[in-house]
């Protein structure tokens, strides 16, 4: 039986309220007391750093960050640095992993092992998160693939069964850096361009990696489809990848 997952529209929220909201809802869920939940939303701008960020990879000071209205955090995400922006639909799939091909039973009262997570199907769950995003977008009209060795979502010159030969066949329309927590429960997720200011990933070397740029949806086709538009495909594409039943619910922040 598909299990429902609801789906919350929260337009342009700060990403330490969207933080300490998933925080709350992972804990829910867990509990029993609320489904799977598919968070989308905008974030003003800012930078955010993983796990694996390299402080070096923050190119502008205080000063310009400041003039530009940036916020820098440093998360608890997979992952190095990335930038977050209107005209940007970021994801937050906060939904219960599988471990060893079987459903882990959620249960408030047990006392998890903190090494839990660590039997999570990290990886397969990052490869899912990507073919959703690539049947969303080639829904919308822009090819997108995955690319060995590379986390993301890209779209190029080159199809998925060609060899990348150099760094400008290439470039990334999707970040993906997530954490599962103690109750193996997924947050964070996906960071799609549709239309933001472009400019804004000059201040960073985004995932450490310099020779690889970003691109936009509304870059590669001449009429981008609005937001609505495309968080109606991610979340009908969502639902068919992880088998959920997609149901909108309203959230008070």
């Amino acid at each position: 039986m598909t299990n429902k997952c609801h789906i919350h529209r929260l337009g342009l929220v700060p990403y330490e309220q969207a933080w300490s909201l998933q925080e709350t809802l992972a804990g829910e869920i867990a509990e029993g007391i609320r489904p799977a939940s598919l968070l989308l939303l905008e974030h003003p701008h800012t930078y955010t750093f993983g796990r694996r960020g390299v402080a070096e990879n923050l190119l502008w000071d205080k000063t310009v960050l400041a003039k530009r209205g940036i916020q820098v955090y440093w998360v608890d995400r997979g992952g190095d640095v990335t930038y977050h922006g209107p005209g940007q639909l970021v994801g937050y799939p906060l939904i219960p992993l599988e471990f060893k091909g079987k459903l882990m039973k959620l249960d408030s009262r047990v006392n998890q092992s903190a090494e839990l997570p660590q039997k999570v199907d990290y990886v397969g769950y990052l490869r899912k998160l990507e073919s959703m995003l690539i049947l969303a977008l080639n829904r919308l009209g822009v090819t997108g693939f995955q690319v060995e060795g590379l986390t993301g979502v890209w779209t190029g010159s080159i199809t998925e069964n060609e060899i990348l030969k150099t760094p400008n066949d290439i470039a990334k329309i999707a970040s993906i850096g997530v954490k599962v927590d103690v109750n193996g429960i997924a947050r964070h997720g996906f960071a799609l361009n549709v239309n933001p200011d472009m400019s804004y990933w000059e201040g960073i070397i985004a995932c450490g990696l310099r020779e690889y740029r970003e691109v936009s949806m509304s870059e590669l086709i001449q009429s981008a489809p609005n937001m609505q538009q495309v968080m109606n495909e991610v979340s009908n594409a969502f639902g068919k990848e992880f088998d959920y039943k997609m149901i909108e619910a309203p959230l008070s922040l």
